[in-house]
């Protein structure tokens, strides 16, 4: 069985230890959960020996109930317990020095999803930078990365960096959040108490979870469109839908799991892609579907398009790409209309100026390639394969579980 960060510091007293005497602060979301099922702010509150006076909620909000992105969330006290809950999604993105003077330690237990655009990890990396500047101390209570070990994309490039992008981050990364952070630490050379509270029993290279306990946790959103852990395992790929004209599900049950429009052929799409690189829509399921959103894009629209299912027998945790995946999508349906109006033009998590699916993408490769005609599978491979290989060897020392 598996013993997430916050579990053992509930259950551990001497884990605790070293926070006596110290004021400490949460950052949590609606799945900050401990095994119990308690939301982890009330667990640790019940502890006479720790000393939690203020909280803070990133994106979503402490308790997870702001629905789309750029919808920000205001300072608040918390109803049941009194202490100030500090937005980081609001009026402040990074934390102000009155947000800091509030605690000495500030504990971080956020479920992550395993790719470099979910805020949270910026987030995580705004707060080790400003603590390491303030002299506070940032423990991470380790939880799984749902999408496991596999690391697939490109590394966000020089100038690229945005709320969706806290560095040079690979997309698909491979790592947990406490890993996460001693990459942070170490890349920014911040000198701080960094502590990682470890999980026992992680094994994210063991079927059939591969980074997630089936069957021994439930999944809880950890963001308002994270349904499920198929889109966990999607998500590097299907991302990139936000910075197109296409759904990417939201306004339907299954959000970031899907890609479709009403004015597109997929059958021809998915044929296009099978004849030009088969390899690249290995590993799950690729089902043909209709749906129509009840909110945003194409609302109110039936469009066709296609389903990812990684939730069944026929799954290949190695073999599925998703970055890969929706790239070929883009490519064909690129060389099926060359004049489809496939790139969005919108104000994406505070960048007015810049194509949003250059922002997600941390830079203009993955879109160039696309609107190259000429470009090949192996053209992107060659980027790709060198930017994982670089990234493989950045993560090897600081990786914690086998």
């Amino acid at each position: 069985m598996i013993s997430y960060g916050i579990d053992r510091l509930l259950a551990e007293p001497e884990l605790r230890r070293p926070l006596h005497g110290r004021r400490l602060a949460l950052l949590g979301h609606a799945a900050s959960l401990s095994a119990s099922g308690q939301h982890s702010l009330d667990a640790l509150m019940a502890l006479p020996d720790l000393d939690l006076v203020a909280a803070f909620g990133p994106q979503h909000g402490m308790r997870g109930d702001k629905q789309d992105n750029m919808v920000e969330t205001p300072d608040e006290r918390d109803p049941r317990h009194g202490i100030p809950v500090y937005s980081l999604y609001g009026e402040a993105r990074y934390p102000t020095a009155r947000m800091l003077e509030s605690f000495d330690v500030l504990l971080v237990d956020l479920q992550d999803v395993g790719t470099r655009i979910y805020t949270y990890i910026t987030t995580l990396a705004y707060l080790i930078e400003a603590c390491a500047r303030h002299g506070k101390a940032l423990w991470v209570l380790d939880r799984p990365n749902p999408a496991g070990r596999p690391i697939e994309g490109s590394i966000l490039e020089p100038g690229w960096e945005s709320f969706v992008g806290a560095g040079a981050l690979i997309m698909r990364h491979g790592l947990t959040l406490g890993e996460l952070a001693r990459w942070f630490a170490a890349r920014g050379g911040h000198d701080l108490e960094l502590e990682v509270v470890e999980m026992q029993g992680y094994r994210p290279e063991q079927g059939p979870g591969f980074g997630w306990p089936l069957h021994q946790r439930p999944w809880v959103n950890p963001s308002p469109n994270a349904a499920s852990l198929n889109m966990a395992r999607c998500y590097p790929g299907t991302v990139m839908l936000e910075g197109t004209t296409l759904s990417e599900g939201r306004g339907t049950t299954t959000p970031l799991e899907l890609v479709g429009a009403p004015d597109l052929n997929f059958n021809r799409i998915l044929a296009r892609m099978e004849a030009l690189c088969p390899a690249w829509t290995r590993g799950a399921l690729l089902r043909p579907c209709w749906f129509e959103p009840t909110f945003h894009k194409h609302q109110g629209a039936r469009c066709a398009g296609v389903q990812i299912h990684t939730d069944q027998a026929g799954y290949d945790h190695g073999a599925f790409r998703p970055y890969r995946l929706i790239a070929l999508l883009f490519k064909a349906l690129r060389l099926e209309s060359p004049d489809y109006p496939l790139w969005r033009h919108f104000a994406y998590e505070y960048e007015h100026e810049r194509l949003a699916i250059d922002l997600i993408c941390g830079g203009p490769l993955l879109r160039e390639w696309v609107d190259d005609p000429a470009a090949t599978p192996a053209d992107l491979e060659r980027r790709l394969s060198a930017d994982e290989h670089a990234w493989r060897e950045q993560i090897e020392p600081l990786l914690i579980y086998p």
